[in-house]
């Protein structure tokens, strides 16, 4: 009986151990797999991540260099879509925000800071130019100026406002038409005209939309008003 018995605890140590060892090497198959595939998908995510392209502020196509702001802007298209401006990855206006109207769309920047000052639009189908010309008559020197245009952004317009507006760089405001799409940044005290404005004349021969022409966009970046 105590051989009996002994044998039996022999062969149940040895179907123990022979059990232990099966499950401990498909064990550590399982995890050998299973760190592989973890390798393999941290490579292929740093890969992943090395090819993606950057990212830059307010979506342009480059950096901008050291003491410069960065800005993207958009005309409206037709009188269904209104414009954006964006500087320095902060979008000052838009259709989402619920700060554009017909006509010129204006944000006011601090020249030093890129700090928003102001955003307003100004009704220059229905509205009056008076305050659109008050307006720009308060600019403070080295505030950055973008404007766009919404519809229709010039049957309003008359030479002063005009004339205050060419002050801030533009060249193209004094052929700024009925329903020309328009996008331009400039500042208040700039030296030269500004290098940032794009202008479509409305034609019905070339226009995108029906009595509009295509939108017109512009990006770029803005130098930092030194002291």
């Amino acid at each position: 009986m105590r051989v009996a018995g002994a044998a039996k605890l022999v062969v149940a140590v040895a179907v123990f151990l022979l059990t232990f060892y099966v499950i401990s090497q498909v064990f550590e198959i399982k995890m050998d797999a299973s760190l592989g595939n973890l390798f393999a998908r941290s490579a292929l995510d740093i890969a992943a991540r090395s090819t993606k392209p950057p990212r830059y502020k307010c979506g342009i196509s480059k950096a901008c260099p050291e003491k410069h702001f960065a800005f993207k802007m958009a005309s409206g298209a037709a009188n269904v879509v209104g414009p954006k401006i964006c500087l320095e990855d902060n979008v000052l206006m838009s259709g989402v925000k619920n700060n554009v109207g017909r006509g010129i769309n204006v944000a006011l920047a601090n020249g030093k800071t890129g700090e928003v000052l102001d955003t307003k639009y100004f009704d220059m189908w229905g509205g009056d130019v008076a305050p659109f010309i008050e307006f720009l008559k308060a600019i403070q020197d080295g505030t950055i100026v973008l404007m766009g245009t919404y519809d229709d952004g010039a049957t309003k317009l008359n030479d002063e406002a005009r004339r205050l507006i060419a002050e801030l760089g533009s060249t193209s405001i004094t052929n700024l038409g009925f329903r020309d799409n328009w996008v331009f940044c400039g500042g208040k005290g700039i030296k030269t005209k500004s290098p940032f404005e794009q202008h479509i004349k409305n034609n019905k021969d070339t226009n995108k939309y029906e009595g509009w022409p295509e939108v017109v966009e512009m990006e770029g970046c803005i130098p930092q008003k030194q002291d």
